[in-house]
């Protein structure tokens, strides 16, 4: 939201601090909270809109631009956690959230401390089908960075056509599951109907769990969880291409 309104550029400022609440805020019960506060220096809001941004559906953007569902959302999840949020804004002078979560006063138990396992990389070529630039991006640096070649495809289409034009060098695919055009499953289906025999990892923003419930992907394929670490990432291309070598033999 802060970027859409600072079209041209400007400053957003992120900040925390430790808060003490006493009776005189609402329905906020005294006590200390975490105070986030996220201001930018865009076009601001009258107060007609301040009142109206937490409703469900209600948003300025242009159609197809938005659901107006983000900061109900974000509503509803604070007041879930007993937490409460502000906004702050007038016309031309930027805008200013400001989040409230009570600390809890137990301590957090700490956790045993695993060993970190060494990342092992390879220099097989993997075509990335990923239609979100940024994930693309981080995707292909990671895997170049550990010895990988990458061929980077931006939909289902492109994917299906970058996998016929690289056919005899690509090893590993890794496709998004929800993609324009094209979707992952559909793509690699395609693939399987041209004679490609690849192994694959879907990777999904939603998780397993959800993803087996809609029969979107069936059991035993392999699925990488966004956001994804490095390590889980890289240690799933080694399994998925060591099982596939074990079926080849």
């Amino acid at each position: 939201n802060a970027r859409d309104s600072m079209a041209n550029g400007g400053m957003l400022t992120i900040t925390t601090e430790l808060v003490d609440i006493d009776g005189g805020h609402g329905y906020m019960k005294p006590g200390a909270y975490a105070a986030l506060s996220v201001s930018d220096s865009g076009l601001g809001m009258d107060e007609a809109t301040r009142q109206r941004i937490f409703e469900p559906f209600f948003t300025t953007k242009e159609t197809g631009k938005g659901t107006g569902l983000g900061l109900s959302m974000v509503y509803g999840i604070i007041k879930q956690h007993n937490g409460d949020i502000k906004v702050y804004s007038e016309p031309g002078c930027g805008t200013i959230f400001r989040v409230y979560l009570k600390l809890l006063d137990e301590q957090a138990e700490c956790a045993e401390v695993k060993p970190v396992l060494p990342v092992i990389g390879g220099t097989e070529t993997i075509l990335i089908a990923e239609d979100d630039s940024a994930v693309r991006q981080f995707f292909k640096g990671v895997l170049e960075e550990y010895g990988y070649k990458v061929i980077v495809a931006t939909d289902g289409e492109d994917a299906v056509a970058k996998y016929v034009e690289n056919m005899s060098s690509i090893q590993l695919l890794i496709f998004d599951l929800i993609m324009p055009k094209k979707n992952g499953k559909d793509a690699y289906d395609e693939i399987i109907r041209a004679g490609g025999i690849v192994p694959v990892i879907f990777s999904s923003g939603y998780t397993a769990d959800i993803i087996h419930q809609k029969g979107i992907i069936e059991d035993g394929i392999s699925l990488i969880t966004k956001p994804v670490s490095p390590f889980v990432m890289l240690s799933k291309i080694r399994e998925v291409l060591a099982i596939h070598k074990e079926d080849e033999n």
